[in-house]
This record gives structure tokens, sequence and C-alpha cells, in this order.
């Protein structure tokens, strides 16, 4: 008998608990139970400001495989999915969001390829509904440029809904790298992958907890956490700037022998700014990267667990 798992990370998602525990705990009715297999469903409140928390204590009732944790604080969708793998006892371990647009109903085809024999099912985007264009434009533009600069083959328009073999989350447990990109650590680790492809719905209730900043946050975490090539940009970079102010310098040199070269304040602005400017730029794509390393040598716990409510079902 097989046990599976699916992890929900929630944060001020209090509108789509009900509607989502219902569809995941029917999918897995359906296709899980009928082969004599088990399955529990891990909530995280990764540190809600709503009702999300109680909600999901009271559907805990009608839910007798729902197990509730609650963080101590938001640590972020990435931290709240890792303690819900940490978490989580199944065979199989399917990550899911909260929002609803990505549909639980794609689970029996995810069980279906593991029971096939692939170690990791992800879902990739065929479609975005509800999303504007400016959204669906950076997203695609995003996963193809960090394929470009990493040396990890990430799936082109996958996000983190997929379903992993236990070897695999055992795996990802091994990394704790504080800033974490799940889905370039689940193609990092390998084994055997496979895709299946989905059109992703509207946000069923509330407003995404990914704006521009967030996007751009995460977006950088994913580069520097498997490419040291923005590193190497600057220093390409300021090889370049520095053969152009040597040859401008031959040049205004060449000028003042001449008896040609009169005094400029533009011209000095210009350098002095441009110069200026690569020099910042450089100094602050190291300060991230030695940010990170600040961040994981001080060996604090991904995250800290408030909380973890077992029904006796789920217990046994």
């Amino acid at each position: 008998m097989s046990l599976i798992s699916v992890v929900v990370p929630l944060y001020d998602e209090e509108g789509n608990v009900v509607e989502l525990l219902a569809r995941i705990s029917g999918v897995l009715e359906r296709a899980v139970r009928e082969r004599g297999d088990d399955y529990e469903i891990i909530a995280i409140d990764d540190g809600s400001h709503d009702r999300t928390l109680t909600a999901l204590r009271e559907a805990q009732a009608g839910q007798p495989r729902l197990v509730v944790v609650s963080l101590s604080r938001n640590f972020g969708h990435q931290i709240a999915a890792t303690a819900g793998l940490d978490i989580a006892r199944g065979d199989a371990v399917v990550l899911i969001d909260g929002d609803l647009q990505d549909p639980p109903e794609l689970i029996e085809a995810f069980l279906d390829k593991w029971r096939a024999g692939y170690d990791v099912v992800y879902a990739t985007r065929r479609s975005r509904k509800g999303e504007s264009f400016f959204k669906v434009f950076t997203a695609r533009a995003f996963y193809r440029v960090i394929r470009r600069l990493t040396k990890v083959s990430i799936p082109l328009d996958t996000g983190d809904f997929r379903l992993m073999d236990r070897r695999v989350v055992d795996a990802l447990g091994q990394t704790r790298e504080r800033h974490r990109f799940l889905r370039g650590l689940v193609s990092w680790v390998g084994f055997k992958q496979i895709g299946v492809e989905y059109e992703r719905d509207r946000r069923f209730s509330g407003s995404t907890k990914y704006p521009l900043s967030k996007m751009l946050r995460f977006a950088f975490d994913g580069i520097a956490s498997f490419s040291e090539i923005p590193l190497r940009f600057a220093t390409y970079f300021g090889f370049v700037v520095s053969a152009f102010a040597f040859v401008y310098t031959v040049v205004v040199l060449a000028l003042k022998l001449a008896g040609m070269n009169e005094p400029g304040y533009t011209s000095m602005m210009v350098a002095i700014l441009f110069l200026g400017g690569v020099q910042l730029l450089g100094i602050g794509i190291l300060g991230e990267y030695v940010g990170r390393i600040y961040d994981q040598v001080k060996g604090r716990p991904l995250y800290l667990i408030a909380s973890v409510e077992r029904s006796e079902v789920v217990s046994k």
C-alpha cells in the first residue's frame, strides 16, 4: 500500500481553503483509495494575517486526512513548501499552490506517470488564463533566460506544481540553502522526469502574492542559485570599460600633444558617471552573492513551526 502526500503552502488564502480541500480530496478519493492506497493533505499556513489557519482547523473536522501546519511567521512560499516536503511521509509527494490556478484534477495524470516508473512528473503551462500580457511575457522570458544562464536544464513554463517520488523528496531534504528555488533544485537532483501539459486557470479567490518586486527577487534567486554568470558579466563588462577607457586616454593624450584638446565639462561628466555606474553595478552584483553567503553561514533553521495538528486517522 502506497501513501500519497499533497503539500499545499498557503498565505492569506481563506477564500480558497474550502474549495481547494474539496477538490484535492475528491481527486485523491477517486485516484488513490480505489487502489487500496492511502493519502494525506498537508496544508502549511505561512503566517497568514487572515482566517486561513482558522479555516483549515474548521475544515479538519470533515477532512480526517488533513494535516494543518502553522509556521511561527511568514517565511515565504519556497520555505513554506520546503517545510511541507520535510513533514510529508508519502511514497509520492505532490506540491501544489493554494490559489487553484493549478487544477488538482491533474494529480490523477501525475499518479499514472509515477506508477509507470517516473520519479518526477511536472506540469507545463500551455496557456495562462486571467493574467496580463506583461505577466505572461515576463514569465516566458524568465524561463528562457534562466535556461541560458544556468547549467541545469529547467523545463520551460513549469512552476512548482509537480509530483515527486520519495527518493527525490529525500534528496531535496539534503539541500538546505536559504534562498531556495525549488523547481531548479528538482531539476538539479535529476532522476527520471517527464512533463504533463495543462491550461492554467484563473485565481479562484483573492489576489496574487507575487507583485513585480517579489517576481524580480524570485527571478534573481533562481539565477543566483544556479549560475555564477552575473559575476562573470561584471568582470567582462569591467574589462570592456577598461579597454574603452584606455583607448580614450590614448586619444586624449594624442590630441593634447597636437594642441587640439579643449577641456570640456560634458566629456568629463560622461566619463565619471559611466565609470561610476559600472563600478556600482559590479559591487551590487558582488554584494548579492556575498549577502547569500552571509545568510547561509549563520546556520539558522529555514523555518520554525508553531504547531502541527494531525487527526487520529493521519497519525496512525
